[in-house]
């Protein structure tokens, strides 16, 4: 473990090569799993705000279950999570037309149309965090359904900490970042 500022970082964080491979996995990570994506309380505020917005970006289905249950509930865990559809996808999911799941708020997002962004949970993964009273882990999560973006990663070099640069300094910061950074060079052994 490496700890930066008040995070502690496993070392697969550095470790491991990854680049998200989705014309191979097709996006399942948004499909399986045990439960919803975690959203803080923040980010439901927020997309109970954008609903409209992408209201129609979603399928029948996804509408139905929101219009049923909310975008969110507490999951075993107590932790709050998006809703899904049929117990797999995220009801913020849509498939594009080669069969790949995507996420509505971010094609939102990155049209332009809605100024916020998927949760920072989703943009970070395949890290997960947990928040400790003084400190946060912040973990690689490995999924079979992730290992063709493994193989990428290894064939390209990038570590995972390289990958996820732009959800990493969202959530923590430049400075956070860069700290990471040069703590990747000490493991290497540079200067």
């Amino acid at each position: 473990m490496i700890q930066i500022q008040n995070t502690l970082l496993s070392d697969d964080i550095f470790e491991e090569r990854f680049i998200c491979d989705l014309c191979k996995c097709k996006g399942e990570c948004c499909v399986e799993g045990e439960s919803g994506a975690p959203i803080t309380k923040e980010e439901f505020r927020e997309i109970e705000g954008i609903l409209s917005e992408i209201w129609n970006d979603l399928s029948p289905k996804a509408q139905e279950v929101i219009n049923r249950q909310g975008i969110a509930y507490t999951d075993y865990d107590g932790e709050l999570v998006t809703s899904l559809v049929n117990g797999k996808e995220c009801v913020f999911t849509y498939f594009d037309a080669d069969g790949i799941c995507k996420c509505a708020i971010d094609n939102a997002y990155r049209e332009g149309r809605i100024s916020v962004r998927k949760p920072v949970s989703c943009h970070l993964y395949p890290i997960r965090l947990t928040e400790y009273s003084d400190f946060t882990a912040v973990n690689y999560h490995r999924w079979s359904i992730c290992e063709p973006a493994v193989r990428l990663g290894r064939k390209e070099g990038i570590p995972l900490y390289r990958f996820l640069r732009e959800p990493l300094t969202r959530k923590f910061g430049e400075e956070w970042y860069n700290e990471v950074c040069e703590a990747a060079k000490l493991l290497k052994g540079e200067e």
